[in-house]
């Protein structure tokens, strides 16, 4: 295989010789100069004087009197003409992303030297005078006749009233926006590069010969350069093509622009030098399931591949940089990266995005506070944990008491966090307080010996680099130039980040190279992987946005979607002519924008190819893992626990609740990991409300309303409930009460921050407040006993080790007595009532136990024993007791059967107390071990599912 600039290399210096001093050599982009001075070198045994080299980019710029304006500034400027041309009161933030738009549009137009008084004149007379257009060749004048015919002039809507009284202002507005940017000696790029041409004088040149290699698709400014140079003798070309797109199969898109620039530019290679893709090859088509699967895949096939300079590997998504750098082997010594590390991958952007978000989104300026979700975010990142020794403290502290809007003077614990936590009121403060916060962050990667750190080294370069982009920003606030909101200005900073690239530093001739699409330019190489070649990868999907309709563009020689599908398929042929072992991965998911198709690209190659093509599938290894069944035997050390944990001898023993029961008989595994090992979920702070939190405010809600009731006397009337009920701003009191003390964690007297799920809520609550009361009207007068009482006994059982006391226990929601029975309340805001055939079921494992009798049972049992009133334990659901005919009294009873109502718990106290203890003496039986339960149901909402893999 010899490389296309190896040739151009010897036929050059064959042409010219040894003193190359006056050519320049333009490229269609920097690296190609790289490889071309390497074979130039092997050209001759004594030194040369080497040619200069540059893009065409940067050679327009060499020649052009202005400078390239910042892009931020550009749109600046744009709006000031916009404003006094249009009248319009449209402010920057609104203008800003579209005046992009627009600037991309005038680009396109001096870059394709369009007449811009024709193209933007008035869509009425460019209708009368198309016939007079003499320049438009008959296609160009199709699509001008398609325009017309889709878009009626004389059917006006009110979108097409807009667009037309726009359209007729363009042409004044990109002229005089050229007069003011020509004024200030600054330019966009097709401005910069028409005006070049337009006054290019080619015998004031500095080189006596500029050499365009490896070019393709030109705009009409470049054509025209060439031409000019052409026409004064001054120019070569070289184009890399080969017959079998330009010849051998006709209208083949990657030879569509290549044929014409041959015929209006003569190639200085032989024809025969362009016959080389029949030659053979192994061409491999592999498919992967997912996008990494690829990038672990790739380094098997390059240890295959023979030495790393003829390897490279073509990431058509770029995004795939980071898992193909994580799957590089020790083995490979030398790789040349010729993308950028995004910045948008480094720490210091998730800090800025994160500083930004607390002092936009995070911050309410009505109250001054900040809110939790912010600052939480801001305190777990790594540099803020670095800098502040408080962080760490401050953060757990927020989540413990849940402070859902902490104020700025919470969070100032030490002078980062001043700076950290100090609200910025405009654009200025706000590129000054990041500035500020960079700076803080550089001091971490100041220490000495730290510099040969590959990844201090990364870190540290998107520091500046962060630095520089938003000092950059301040500098046009600071003049006047940039007046936005401060949402605009998060959006632009985020914007400009993202674009950009921190460069690797190697030996871009050495070593295996890892390229993106575009860096393939004007290269070869004898072994060559591309990875993602997705249809929507490479071709790109979808076009870019234009303010000038496509048929427009078409008619007046604009850039379209067309001459980019033929730009990448040039792009894709050109790179694979040479090659010889060439290996296409593409992905088979169809996740997200990706439609697990492989490229039209690879299709074509397949129909139209002269070569065998083999089809691989990419799959992983798979490994079916089997759940093992977990089982914890009572261990002398897991029974010490659990008499230390219950026994009432133990100084630290805490009461066993009906919830631990029930958990026992739901999940043996569960009562282990909880109550036994100790096992917590972490501390979280979320603004939703879940169905436990839920119930605790209403309970706190109903205790609230009922205290204030039997303020003077626990005696309850009916006149009492009818009086509360009528009090709404009361019992919103109330219920907003139990959220600041239940939810939100503040003092009494502030005001709670809802927000609208918070709000649904809280209404929710109050009409579940309402219904209570409305329940108990029924039953008054009645005595409120008491709310949330704490109550429990204490309990012998016999062990192994001998006799043992406990004590069960538990919190009753409300205790109510009337005409001889004290009634033990449990509230429920969720779930149905269920009717258990007998005691047994409350004790036996199953989907269906009643896990709420079987505490309200519990209560009554301790209530029996210790005072003289008959029990009746009752279950009241809120959400369902707005019925007529709805009791809250408990019954029991084989379906189909008559139900007995549970009056009085004398009745079963017997048979449950019997049971209890079977249960309890079952826990703490040393044969019986902890295990899962059979129910898989109830391992859904398990705090613990992860550990039992289920």
């Amino acid at each position: 295989m010899q490389p296309f600039l190896q040739l151009v290399a010897h036929d050059l210096y064959t042409k010219i010789g040894n003193d190359l001093s006056r050519t320049v050599l333009v490229f269609p982009n920097k690296r190609a100069n790289l490889f071309f001075n390497e074979y130039l070198a092997e050209e001759s045994d004594q030194p040369i004087w080497s040619p200069a080299a540059m893009s065409i980019s940067d050679l327009l710029q060499k020649l052009s009197v202005q400078k390239a304006g910042d892009p931020i500034r550009l749109v600046c400027e744009l709006y000031k003409v916009f404003k006094e041309e249009t009248g319009s009161r449209e402010t920057l933030d609104d203008f800003y992303f579209w005046g992009e738009l627009l600037i991309s549009d005038f680009d396109d137009v001096d870059k394709n030297m369009v007449d811009a008084d024709k193209l933007f004149s008035n869509l009425q007379d460019l209708k009368n005078l198309m016939d007079d257009y003499e320049f438009l060749d008959e296609e160009q004048e199709e699509a001008i006749r398609q325009f017309f015919q889709n878009f009626s002039i004389e059917r006006r809507t009110e979108l097409k009233e807009k667009f037309i009284s726009l359209w007729d202002k363009l042409g004044i507005i990109y002229h005089r926006y050229r007069e003011n940017l020509a004024e200030l000696g600054i330019a966009y790029e097709g401005m910069l590069y028409r005006n070049v041409i337009e006054q290019l004088d080619t015998d004031r040149l500095k080189y006596d010969k500029y050499v365009f290699v490896g070019f393709n698709v030109l705009n009409k400014v470049e054509k025209e350069f060439f031409q000019k140079l052409q026409r004064a003798g001054k120019a070569m070309f070289y184009w890399d093509y080969d017959l079998f797109y330009t010849q051998r199969i006709s209208k083949h898109e990657a030879g569509e622009f290549i044929k014409r620039n041959l015929i209006d530019f003569p190639n200085e290679l032989p024809e025969s030098y362009s016959d080389i893709f029949r030659k053979p090859k192994k061409i491999r088509y592999i498919s992967a399931s997912t996008e990494n699967a690829q990038a672990r895949f790739l380094f098997s096939q390059t240890a295959q591949m023979g030495s790393e300079k003829e390897n490279a590997i073509v990431l058509c998504n770029e995004a795939l940089l980071l898992p193909v750098l994580h799957s590089i082997p020790q083995d490979v010594q030398n790789v040349n990266i010729t993308m950028g590390f995004p910045l948008a991958q480094t720490p210091v952007y998730s800090f800025i995005n994160a500083a930004m978000e607390l002092q936009t989104n995070g911050y309410r300026p009505d109250t001054g506070r900040f809110t939790y979700e912010a600052v939480s975010k801001i305190l777990k990142h790594p540099y803020t944990r670095q800098l502040s020794d408080h962080a760490t403290r401050l953060e757990r502290e927020l989540t413990k008491t849940n402070r859902f809007y902490p104020l700025p003077s919470e969070l100032k614990k030490d002078d980062f966090l001043t700076i950290l936590f100090t609200p910025q009121s405009n654009i200025r403060e706000l590129c000054d307080y990041l500035l500020r916060l960079i700076k803080s962050i550089s001091i971490l990667y100041r220490k000495e010996g730290e510099y040969d750190d590959i990844f201090n080294q990364l870190y540290r370069e998107s520091i500046f680099q962060s630095h520089l982009k938003i000092n950059r920003l301040y500098s046009l606030i600071e003049s006047g130039e940039l007046s936005v909101r401060t949402d605009t200005l998060k959006r632009l900073i985020t914007k400009v980040l993202t674009a950009s690239n921190i460069p690797f530093h190697g030996e871009p001739a050495i070593g295996l190279q890892i390229m993106g699409v575009l860096e393939t330019r004007n290269l070869d190489f004898r072994n060559l992987i591309m990875l993602s070649l997705n249809e929507g990868q490479l071709p790109k999907a979808g076009g870019e946005s234009s303010f000038i309709p496509y048929n427009l563009r078409k008619a007046f020689g604009m850039t379209t979607i067309e001459h980019k599908n033929a730009v990448y398929a040039y792009y894709f042929y050109r790179l694979i002519q040479r090659a010889e072992n060439i290996t296409l991965l593409y992905n088979t998911s169809s996740d997200g924008l990706n439609r697990g198709e492989e490229s039209r690209f690879m299709l074509q190659l397949l129909v139209e190819g002269p070569h065998e093509i083999t089809r691989e599938y990419l799959e992983a290894g798979q490994s079916p893992q089997n759940t093992l069944e977990i089982q914890i035997e009572k261990t002398p050390e897991i029974l010490r626990r659990l008499y230390r944990a219950y026994d009432t001898a133990q100084p630290e023993s805490v009461i066993l609740s009906p919830s631990a029961l029930n958990t026992y008989l739901d999940c043996r595994l569960r009562f282990y990991y909880r109550y036994v090992a100790g096992l917590k979920t972490p501390d979280e702070v979320s603004a939703e409300i879940d169905s436990a939190l839920f119930g605790t405010i209403f309970h706190l809600s109903a205790q609230l309303a009922y205290t204030d009731l039997t303020a003077n006397g626990k005696i309850i009337q009916r006149e009492d409930l009818e009086r509360l009920l009528r009090d709404e701003i009361k019992l919103q009191g109330y219920v907003d009460q139990a959220f600041k003390q239940e939810l939100f964690k503040v003092a009494p007297e502030e005001k709670p921050e809802y927000n609208g799920v918070q709000l649904i809520n809280s209404k929710v609550i109050v009409s579940y407040l309402k219904q209570l009361l409305r329940n108990d009207l029924q039953y008054t007068p009645f005595e409120m006993v008491a709310m949330e009482k704490k109550v429990s006994e204490k309990i012998t059982i016999q062990t192994a080790l001998g006799p043992l006391t406990l004590r069960l226990g538990g919190t009753i929601d409300r205790m109510d007595a009337k005409e001889g029975t004290l009634r033990i309340v449990d509230y429920k805001t969720g779930g149905s009532p269920k009717i258990p055939a007998n005691i047994e079921q409350l004790f036996t494992p199953s989907e269906t136990r009643p896990n709420y009798i079987f505490q309200t049972f519990l209560y009554a049992a301790i209530m029996s024993r210790k005072q003289p009133l008959m029990v009746a334990p009752a279950l009241l659901y809120i959400h369902r007791a707005a019925s007529e005919s709805y009791s809250p009294v408990i019954e029991m009873g084989e379906p189909r059967k008559p139900k007995i109502p549970v009056n009085n718990f004398a009745f079963f106290e017997d048979e449950f107390r019997e049971r209890l203890q079977a249960l309890l003496e079952e826990i703490f039986d040393e044969k019986e071990p902890f295990t899962q339960t059979e129910d898989i149901k109830k391992c859904a909402y398990c705090d613990f599912k992860a550990m039992c893999k289920r």
